[in-house]
């Protein structure tokens, strides 16, 4: 095996990791540990718009995740492309949501396709910006928090 094949191999298996690290950072709600995940300057559209930084997308994330029961995002048929020191990705996601309180017992999931791009940052492959393609959804947004002040579901 070549050098170059190796490192791509290497490249690929860490963006793995960071994609499923990320997806657990948002079941835990572990936001320093998806802050550490991303490139400083990230962006990404959610859904809701663009956003520009680590804190809105977090502030974004918290505002429909903080009032929810547990969470579960399963990622699967993801691709990556790496080409030098930047790198994409798309992942299939399929999330679950729990209610909790007055909502115990319903559910809201949806299907979605993650389109990232990457940034090799001091040795490490960080996310530098995601959309998510929702495909559809099924369930109650009642679940959910309130989300941004400027969402309607």
């Amino acid at each position: 095996m070549s050098e170059a094949t190796l490192a791509t191999l290497l490249a690929e298996r860490a963006i793995y990791r960071n994609l499923v690290a990320i997806a657990r950072a948002m079941d835990n709600r572990d936001w320093k540990a998806l802050g550490e995940l991303c490139a400083a300057e990230v962006t990404a559209d959610l859904g809701t718009g663009e956003l520009r930084g680590v804190e809105a997308i977090i502030t974004l994330l918290r505002s429909f995740l903080d009032a929810c029961g547990p969470t579960q995002h399963l990622l699967g048929n993801v691709l990556i492309e790496v080409q030098g020191e930047r790198a994409s990705s798309r992942a299939y996601v399929s999330d679950m949501h729990l209610g909790s309180g007055v909502h115990e017992g319903q559910t809201f999931s949806t299907l979605g396709d993650y389109h990232d791009e990457w940034r090799l940052v001091a040795g490490c492959w960080r996310l530098q910006h995601r959309c998510k393609h929702n495909r559809g959804h099924v369930g109650s947004y009642a679940v959910l928090g309130p989300g941004p002040d400027h969402w309607r579901a």
